[in-house]
C-alpha cells in the first residue's frame, strides 16, 4: 500500500521590506490615541441615580452593607491604609465617632508608623472639638514617632490656637530635647516673639547656636538682638562667633555681617578693624566678597589717614603671620601687644590681649604656662594703669584664676597680685578671701609668705599666728618658717612662746636645714642672755651630731662669756671635741679643730699651753692612691693630702720612716753637690796650667 501523502508546507506570507527607515515627522503617542477615542465616543453613560434613605431600618441595612464591604476590603489587604482611612471617614460621616476611633486604633495596630493615619485621626478629633482626645493622640504620636515634624507642628499649633501657650511651650520644649532641624527652632522662637517673650527667645537662640553652630545661625541671632535694639548683645554675639569659629574656620560672610552691623551703629573704626582683621587672616581666594565690601566701605568713610594706616599695618601683618604659624609663640604676642599699646587704641589693644590669652598652652605642665601667665599679668596691669578700668581688671584676674588648673599646679604670683590689687581698691575683705581661697585650693609656700607679709603690714598679729600655724601644718619640715614664727613672737615680747616654738621645731622628725634652726635657737638664747640654756642646747645638739663646726661654735660661745672660768670652759670644749673627733671624726675636721684651738691659745693662752697644742698639730703629707674608672678598669694614680697626728701610733711609725727616708735623700743630694763642686775646681786648675804654658811659648 502506498503511504499517506506528505503534508503540504504552510505558506509564509511575505514581509514587506521597509525601504525608508527614517522616523516620521509627526509622531503619534498612545495618549493621543486614547484622547481621540474618548472625543469620538458617541454613547453617553448615564450617572448613577441618587439614593435617599428615609427609613431607619433601610439605613441600618445600608450601613451593614457598607461596613461589610469595608471589612472585606480590609481583610483582603490589611496593610492598605487607604481602606482603613475610607472606612474611618465613612463612619465619621455617619456620626459614629466611637466606631471611627475603633477603626483608627485597629489601623494603628496594623501600622503604627503611618504618619497619614495619625494626622487623619487627630484631625478628626480636632474637627469635632474633642480637644482631650486630640491631645492624647498627638502625645502618643510624638512619643512613638518623635522625628515626624508634622506631629510637633500641628500639636503646638493646636495648643496655641486654644490659647494654651504654656502647653504649647511645653510641647516645643519636648521637641527641642530631640535637637530637631532649624525650622523647628525658628517656629518656637517666632511663637515666643508673638507673645513678646524676648528673654525666652534669647535663651532659645543660645541653645540653637549650640546645636546648629552654622554661621548663618549666628548672624540671625545677632540680627535678632539688633532688631530689638540690643546693640551690645548683638556685638557680643558676633565676637563670640568669631572666637567660636577661630582662625581655622573663618568665613567672610560672618565678618561682612559683623562689619556692616558696626557700620549701621556708626562704629566706623570698629568696622574698619573687622575688615582688616578678616583680610589679614583669611586666604585671598576665600575673601573676594570681603575685599569688595571693604573697598566699598573705604570709599564711603575712608580718608587719607586710613590709607596710611594700611602701610603701618604691614608690621601688624607680620606679627599676624607669625602668630598664625604658631599661636602659642608668646614672645610674638608680647611684641604685638607692645605695638598696640604704643598705638594707643584701647579697644584694639584689648582685642589683641583677648586673642593672646585665648591661646591656652596645650599641655598642663607649669614650664609651658610661665610665659602664658605673664600675658594675663600684663593685661591686668594695662587695664588698671592705662585703661583705668577697675571692673575689667578684676574680671581679668578672676578669669585668669579660673583658667589655671589648680589641681595640677598654680601660680602664687597671680593670687598675690590680685590680692594687692584689691587692697589698692580698699577691698581688704576680698583680698583676704582671695588669699584664703588660694591656701585652701592650692597651698604654696609663696602664698603663705605673701599672706603673712600682708597681715604684718596691717599689724594683724593674731592672723599672722594663725597663718604660721597653717603654714607649719602644710610644711612642718621648713626650718625658715619655724624661725620666722619664733622671731615674730620675740618681736612681740612673748619669749616663752618663742622658746616653745623652737622646742617644737627641734623635736620634728624631719627638717630640711636643721643646722640653721639650731643656730637660730642658740642665737635666740644668747640674745636672752640665758647661758645655761645655751649650754644645754649645745649639749643636746652634740648628742645628735659631732660636727666640727658645732664644737667650734660652742668653744667660741664659751670664749665670748666675760667670766673667770670662760677660758677654762673653752679649753674643756676643745678637749672634748678632740677626743670625740679622734674616735669618730674625719682627719680634716680634727685638723681644723686643732688649728682653731691653736689660734685660741695664741690669743688667750700662755707659752705652756701654746707649746702643748703645737705638739698636737698634725703634719700634712702628700700621698698617692690608685684610681679606678666606672667600668672597673685601671685609671692610674692620683695624689692627695693626708694628715698624720703625733698621738696616732701607726701613723707615727710611718711618719718616722718617712722622716728617715727624707733625711737620707737630703744627705745624698748634699753629697752629690759636693762632688760636682770638687770636679769643677779640678777642671779650672787644668785650664790655668794650659794657659800658662801657652804664654811661655809666646
Amino acid at each position: 500500500m502506498d503511504g499517506p501523502p506528505p503534508p503540504k508546507k504552510a505558506r509564509v506570507p511575505k514581509v514587506a521590506k521597509v525601504k525608508n527607515k527614517m522616523p516620521a515627522e509627526v509622531q503619534i503617542t498612545a495618549e493621543q490615541l486614547l484622547q481621540e477615542a474618548n472625543a469620538t465616543k458617541l454613547e453617553r453613560v448615564a450617572p448613577r441615580p441618587k439614593q435617599k434613605v428615609t427609613d431607619p431600618e433601610e439605613l441600618a441595612q445600608l450601613q451593614l452593607k457598607k461596613r461589610k464591604g469595608f471589612e472585606d476590603n480590609i481583610r483582603k489587604n490589611r496593610n492598605q491604609m487607604s481602606n482603613w482611612l475610607k472606612y474611618a471617614q465613612w463612619e465619621e460621616s455617619q456620626q459614629e465617632f466611637e466606631r471611627a476611633r475603633s477603626i483608627y486604633e485597629r489601623a494603628l495596630d496594623a501600622d503604627h508608623r503611618c504618619i497619614t493615619l495619625w494626622l487623619k485621626y487627630a484631625e478628626m478629633e480636632m474637627r469635632h472639638e474633642q480637644v482631650n482626645h486630640a491631645r492624647n493622640i498627638w502625645d502618643r504620636a510624638v512619643t512613638i514617632l518623635p522625628r515626624a515634624n508634622q506631629f510637633w507642628f500641628k500639636y503646638s499649633y493646636m495648643e496655641e490656637m486654644l490659647g494654651n501657650v504654656a502647653n504649647a511651650r511645653r510641647v516645643f520644649e519636648r521637641w527641642m530635647e530631640w535637637e530637631p532641624e532649624e525650622q523647628a527652632w525658628f517656629s518656637y522662637i517666632k511663637m515666643e516673639l508673638r507673645y513678646k517673650e524676648l528673654d525666652n527667645a534669647r535663651n532659645l537662640y543660645e541653645r540653637f547656636i549650640q546645636i546648629h553652630p552654622e554661621i548663618k545661625n549666628w548672624i540671625r541671632y545677632a540680627r535678632f538682638e539688633e532688631s530689638y535694639g540690643f546693640i551690645a548683645n548683638a556685638r557680643n554675639i558676633f565676637e563670640r562667633a568669631s572666637e567660636f569659629f577661630g582662625e581655622e574656620n573663618m568665613n567672610e560672610k560672618l565678618y561682612i555681617s559683623f562689619a556692616r552691623f558696626e557700620e549701621g551703629c556708626q562704629e566706623y573704626e570698629r568696622a574698619r578693624t573687622i575688615y582688616k582683621y578678616a583680610l589679614d587672616n583669611l586666604q585671598k581666594s576665600k575673601a573676594q566678597e570681603l575685599f569688595k565690601a571693604y573697598t566699598h566701605f573705604e570709599k564711603k568713610y575712608g580718608d587719607r589717614a586710613g590709607i596710611e594706616d594700611v602701610i603701618i599695618n604691614k608690621r601688624k601683618f607680620q606679627y599676624e603671620e607669625e602668630i598664625k604659624a604658631n599661636p602659642t609663640n608668646y614672645d610674638t604676642w608680647f611684641d604685638y601687644i607692645r605695638l598696640m599699646e604704643a598705638d594707643g587704641s584701647v579697644d584694639m589693644t584689648r582685642d589683641v590681649y583677648e586673642r593672646a590669652i585665648a591661646n591656652i598652652p596645650p599641655i598642663q605642665q607649669k614650664p609651658y604656662w610661665r610665659r602664658y601667665i605673664y600675658l594675663w599679668i600684663y593685661y591686668a596691669l594695662y587695664e588698671e594703669l592705662k585703661a583705668k578700668d577697675i571692673d575689667r581688671t578684676r574680671q581679668v584676674y578672676q578669669a585668669c584664676l579660673k583658667i589655671i588648673p589648680h589641681s595640677s599646679f598654680t601660680f602664687g604670683k597671680i593670687w598675690l597680685l590680685y590680692a594687692q590689687f584689691e587692697i589698692r581698691q580698699k577691698e581688704l575683705t576680698t583680698a583676704r578671701k582671695t588669699l584664703g581661697s588660694a591656701l585652701g585650693r592650692c597651698p604654696k609656700q609663696k602664698l603663705f609668705k605673701g599672706y603673712i607679709e600682708l597681715e604684718l603690714q596691717l599689724r594683724e598679729f593674731d592672723r599672722c599666728r594663725k597663718l604660721y600655724e597653717k603654714y607649719l601644718e602644710f610644711s612642718p619640715a621648713n626650718c625658715t618658717t619655724w624661725i620666722k614664727y619664733a622671731e615674730l613672737e620675740t618681736i612681740l615680747g612673748d619669749v616663752d612662746r618663742s622658746r616653745a616654738i623652737f622646742e617644737l621645731a627641734i623635736n620634728q622628725p624631719l627638717m630640711d636645714m636643721p643646722e640653721i634652726l639650731w643656730k637660730a635657737y642658740i642665737d635666740f638664747e644668747i640674745e636672752q642672755e640665758e647661758v645655761e640654756k645655751t649650754r644645754d642646747l649645745y649639749v643636746r645638739l652634740l648628742e645628735r651630731t659631732q660636727h666640727v663646726k658645732v664644737w667650734l661654735s660652742y668653744a667660741r660661745f664659751e670664749t665670748s662669756l666675760e667670766k673667770e672660768d670662760s677660758k677654762g670652759n673653752a679649753r674643756n670644749v676643745f678637749e672634748k671635741a678632740d677626743i670625740a673627733l679622734k674616735d669618730g671624726g674625719s682627719q680634716e675636721e680634727r685638723a681644723m679643730l686643732l688649728e682653731a684651738w691653736r689660734d685660741f691659745e695664741r690669743d688667750h693662752g700662755d707659752q705652756v699651753t701654746q707649746e702643748k697644742i703645737q705638739k698636737r698639730l698634725p703634719q700634712r703629707i702628700k700621698k698617692k692612691r690608685k684610681v679606678y674608672r666606672e667600668d672597673g678598669s685601671d685609671g692610674g694614680w692620683e695624689e692627695y693630702w693626708d694628715y698624720v697626728f703625733p698621738d696616732d701610733s701607726s701613723a707615727a711609725s710611718s711618719l718616722k720612716l718617712l722622716q728617715m727616708a727624707r733625711k737620707w735623700k737630703q744627705q745624698q743630694e748634699n753629697q752629690s753637690d759636693e762632688e760636682e763642686s770638687s770636679s769643677d775646681e779640678e777642671e779650672g786648675n787644668d785650664k790655668d796650667v794650659e794657659y800658662s804654658d801657652s804664654s811661655d811659648d809666646n
